[in-house]
């Protein structure tokens, strides 16, 4: 069985700039780290693995520097990785970024089962697993919050709607999106650490793919961009009333229109 489980390196701050021409983040110089939410996805696969016979590989998209978490999924279990970087992949919305890791996909070969965490959190869309599905014309389950049974052909999973639990069973291949519920992710072992510091992790770009079309990547493939990014601005501001039930609902029904709530 081959898993393949998508990692992603966010920044580790809110405190970040955007380029006010293109719209996308300003990542160089931040400090960054493995989307949570990833962790606990290469966490799933690991616990498949030992429990049967798979290898787990992760892929990543990002510059250079993010092979640093591949390295890290190394570091807690996962067999292989790559990367997909190149400058023409850089300022990918949700739309070209599936694309572009749907290719990476078809580059590397088979696979049985793709892995990604729920969203990430630096821009919390939910929107790339699902779409790189379709992109493979895979079938797929999003919100999944426990694997129930994995089986020859297929895997059998509980999938999070909110107000109802529903338990799917999904032909191979194919992709699941995990909640956070769903393993505790074991840390990085330094005696894997010591193993693994010299692995190969190789680099794919636009020419290693089978579609090169450069309209189809990064801003040129984005059919949306990101207007403003900013922060919330925090403030404890705060009134206390005491009154009857009525009044209160009056005076919180007046704020709600003095603030365009409603």
């Amino acid at each position: 069985m081959h898993i393949v489980v998508c990692i992603k390196q966010v920044p580790g701050t809110t405190e970040v700039e955007v380029d006010k021409e293109t719209g996308v983040l300003k990542r160089e110089g931040v400090d960054s780290k493995m989307n949570p939410y990833d962790l606990y996805a290469v966490e799933t696969a690991l616990r498949i693995k030992e429990e049967n016979e798979a290898t787990v590989q992760v892929v990543s998209m990002g510059p250079p520097q993010s092979a640093v978490i591949i390295q890290e999924a190394f570091m807690m279990g996962a067999d292989n990785g790559a990367l997909l970087t190149d400058r023409k992949f850089a300022g990918a919305d949700v739309l070209a970024t599936a694309y572009t890791l749907s290719q990476g996909m078809r580059k590397l070969g088979k696979f049985d089962l793709i892995i990604c965490g729920k969203q990430t959190t630096d821009g919390d869309t939910a929107q790339v697993g699902p779409e790189l599905a379709e992109f493979l014309d895979i079938p797929h389950v999003a919100y999944v919050r426990r694997i129930v049974e994995v089986k020859q052909q297929s895997i059998v999973v509980e999938m999070d709607m909110t107000n109802t639990v529903e338990t799917v069973e999904v032909l191979f291949p194919c992709l699941i999106t995990v909640e956070k519920e769903i393993f505790q992710p074991r840390l990085p072992s330094f005696k894997l650490k010591l193993k693994t510091k010299d692995k190969d992790i190789p680099f794919y770009g636009l020419k290693d793919f089978s579609d090169q079309d450069e309209l189809k990547y990064g801003l040129n493939g984005s059919p949306t961009r990101v207007l403003r990014i900013f922060t919330p601005v925090s403030t404890i501001d705060r009134e206390i009333w005491n009154d009857n039930a009525d009044n209160i609902a009056n005076k919180l029904a007046k704020k709600l229109h003095e603030f365009k709530l409603v």
